[in-house]
């Protein structure tokens, strides 16, 4: 099937279809960047992952990976994206501190972009609070963690949510939610 004829509606489904398209035995860096330019191509520039990632997807669909490869296509990738330095490890939010922490170092990166007028920097902060958003709703949702740390991540997921609708107002509201009752009764040893 050529480039422009993929089914697939999601990129990860595109991902396995452009694999499978290959009817390769193996995926080292040139099969990556081929799957890479079809989602790139399908889905944007914003759309792309690295190459581990794409990887990944690969593998848990039975694809034998050349580590070699991967890992230095991805090491090519992540220094050929100038920010990748910027977001490397700020989505932390294991406790109250890092959660607050994290959305702090996000909304700077957020005013600088606006200053700067970086609409990809701008994109990819959003992107970014939203998968901490979502990352904190599945723990909060999953029945296998502890009741306490649940209810933590569902309160962290509605700082992410507050945050996206308002980013100017998430200090002075976070300071007047962790003052509030409610907080302070649910949270006092947190």
């Amino acid at each position: 099937m050529k480039q422009g004829e993929w089914k697939a509606r999601t990129k990860r489904d595109l991902m396995i279809e452009v694999w499978e398209g290959l009817d390769c035995e193996s995926v080292g860096a040139k099969e990556l960047e081929a799957v890479a330019a079809s989602v790139r191509e399908r889905f944007g520039a914003g759309a792309e992952e690295s190459p581990t990632t794409i990887a990944r997807v690969l593998a848990d669909e039975g694809a034998e990976l050349r580590h070699a490869e991967v890992l230095e296509a991805d090491a090519r990738w992540r220094s050929d994206d100038p920010y990748e330095a910027m977001f490397r490890n700020v989505l932390k939010f294991s406790d109250f501190a890092q959660a607050a922490s994290s959305i702090k170092r996000l909304e700077n990166l957020r005013r600088e972009f606006l200053r700067r007028n970086d609409k990809e920097g701008l994109r990819r902060v959003g992107e970014t609070v939203l998968k901490g958003k979502r990352r904190a709703q599945m723990i909060a949702r999953n029945p296998k963690v502890d009741e306490r740390k649940r209810a933590e991540k569902n309160e962290i997921a509605e700082w992410f949510t507050v945050w996206l609708r308002q980013p100017e107002i998430f200090e002075d509201w976070l300071e007047l939610r962790q003052r509030s009752a409610d907080f302070r009764e649910r949270f006092a040893s947190s």
